[in-house]
C-alpha cells in the first residue's frame, strides 16, 4: 500500500511529493519529513511514515528526530551570527577568546581553522572516560590541552565529534551561554525553529527513534574498518574516544538527547532546516528576524578546505562551517549553495542564487558517505520544478 504524504505541497513543486513518495516505495525510508522554502515562502512541507521501527507510531508534523551531523551547519550559523555582529573575528586566534586553548602550540590557531576542518583537532589522543562525551568542560579542557594531529592549516580533516566542542566554546566564551541557550534565545526562538542543541525531557515523546544503517556487505566500503585498522589514528580516536559513540541505542538515549553535542546531536525538523537556511538564502532575513548579516552569507560559499580528508579516506569540500557541493554529492546546480548532511541521511542547506532553504529529516539510516540518494532525489525535483 502507498504511503500518504501528509503535508503541503504547491502544486508547481509535485514533483517533490512525488520523489517523497518514492522514497518511501524504492529506497527504504520508514518515516521522514521534506521541507522547500522559495524566496521566504513555504512551498514544500510534507512528512509520512512512521516514526519507530515496528511502524506502530505515525510520522506527524511535529515529529523531531537527531540529525546527526546537520546539526554542524546551525551551530556555525551561530559562530557566523556572532561575526557579523562583529562580535567575532573569525582570523583572529582562538586563543584571544579562549586562552586555555593556546597550550601545545595553539596559540597562533586562527578560529577559520576550527570552522574548516583545519585546525588537525579531530581527536583527543589520551583515553577518556565513556561519560566525558556528556560532559561539556571535560571535553573542551581535552582539546584544550591536545597537541594538533598535524600543522593546522596544512591539511584538512573531519572534526566529527569535536568541531560542536571547538566552535561551541568560542560561542560560550564569547556569550556566556552555551549553543544550546544561544541558539535558543538568538535564532530558534525568534524565528519560530523546532530544533534543539539539549533538547527538553518534554520533548520525548516526539521524538522518532533513529533505525541504524545495516553493516557494509562483503565488498561494499566500510569507512570505519578502515579507520579501526589503526586503533592509534586520528580517525579511529575520532568515532571511538569517548568509547561511547557506537553504543547500541545511544541516539535514543535521554543521556544523548538531553546533552549539548553541537556537532552531532540537534533535534529538530525538516521545516526548522528549511527555514533557517531558507533566511540565509534570502539575505538573512525573514519574516522580520534576522538572522545573519549578507557579508557573513558570502562567506559561507567560499571554499577553504578541498580534496583528501585525512580521516575520511574519502575527498570533502568545506567552507566555513559548511559542506559544499562536490562530485556525486551536490546541493542541486548552483555553485553558491552550502549547508551540512548528517550521518544516515539528513540534510539542510541554502542556495542563495534561487533563494532556497531546503530541508530533509529520516529515521532510517543509510549508509550513505556525504549526501543521501533519499535527499538527492528531493533536490534534483526541487531543481526540475523551478
Amino acid at each position: 500500500m502507498a504511503v500518504k504524504i501528509e503535508g503541503t505541497c504547491d502544486p508547481k513543486f509535485n514533483r517533490v511529493k512525488d520523489a517523497f513518495s518514492e522514497n518511501f516505495e524504492k529506497r527504504g525510508e520508514v518515516g521522514a519529513a521534506a521541507a522547500v522554502m522559495l524566496d521566504g515562502k513555504s512551498v514544500v512541507d510534507t512528512w509520512a511514515g512512521h516514526a519507530d521501527k515496528a511502524k506502530t507510531k505515525p510520522w506527524t508534523r511535529d515529529t523531531l528526530v537527531n540529525v546527526y551531523s546537520t546539526t554542524k551547519g546551525v551551530t556555525a550559523i551561530c559562530a557566523h551570527r556572532l561575526a557579523g555582529k562583529g562580535l567575532l573575528d573569525i582570523d583572529a586566534p582562538v586563543a584571544k577568546y579562549w586562552p586555555e586553548f593556546a597550550q601545545a602550540g595553539k596559540d597562533k590557531l586562527p578560529v577559520r581553522f576550527l570552522l574548516s576542518h583545519r585546525a588537525g583537532l579531530p581527536a583527543v589522543r589520551k583515553i577518556l572516560d565513556e561519560n566525558a562525551l556528556f560532559n561539556w568542560n571535560t571535553m573542551t579542557t581535552a582539546l584544550a590541552e591536545q597537541e594538533p594531529w598535524w600543522e593546522p592549516g596544512t591539511a584538512h580533516g573531519y572534526h566529527a565529534v569535536t568541531f560542536g566542542y571547538l566552535v561551541g566554546e568560542v560561542i560560550r566564551r564569547i556569550t556566556g551561554k552555551s549553543p544550546g541557550t544561544y541558539l535558543r534565545d538568538e535564532i530558534a526562538g525568534p524565528l519560530e525553529l523546532d530544533f534543539h542543541i539539549g533538547l527538553d525531557a518534554k520533548h520525548d515523546a516526539r521524538v522518532a527513534g533513529l533505525i541504524p544503517a545495516a553493516p557494509p556487505g562483503p565488498g561494499e566500503p566500510n569507512m570505519f574498518a578502515e579507520m579501526m585498522k589503526n586503533p592509534e589514528s586520528a580517525g579511529a580516536k575520532a568515532f571511538m574516544n569517548p568509547p561511547v559513540l557506537t553504543k547500541p541505542g545511544l541516539v535514543n538515549s535521554r543521556e544523548w538527547r538531553g546533552a549539548e553535542i553541537p556537532a552531532a546531536n540537534g533535534h529538530g525538523t525538516a521545516r526548522s532546516l528549511a527555514r533557517l537556511y531558507g533566511a540565509l538564502s534570502r539575505g538573512g532575513d525573514l519574516d522580520g528576524v534576522h538572522v545573519m548579516s549578507k557579508d557573513e552569507i558570502a562567506k559561507c560559499s567560499i571554499e577553504q578546505s578541498n580534496g583528501p580528508d585525512a580521516l575520511l579516506v574519502i575527498n570533502t569540500r568545506f567552507s566555513l562551517g559548511f559542506m559544499m557541493s562536490q562530485p556525486g554529492a551536490s546541493f542541486g546546480p548552483n555553485p553558491k549553495s552550502f549547508g551540512h548532511p548528517g550521518a544516515g541521511g539528513s540534510l539542510g542547506y541554502a542556495d542563495p542564487e534561487a533563494k532556497i532553504g531546503f530541508g530533509y529529516t529520516m529515521n532510517k539510516m543509510q549508509n550513505s558517505l556525504l549526501i543521501d540518494p533519499r535527499a538527492t532525489a528531493l533536490i534534483d525535483a526541487v531543481y526540475a520544478s523551478m
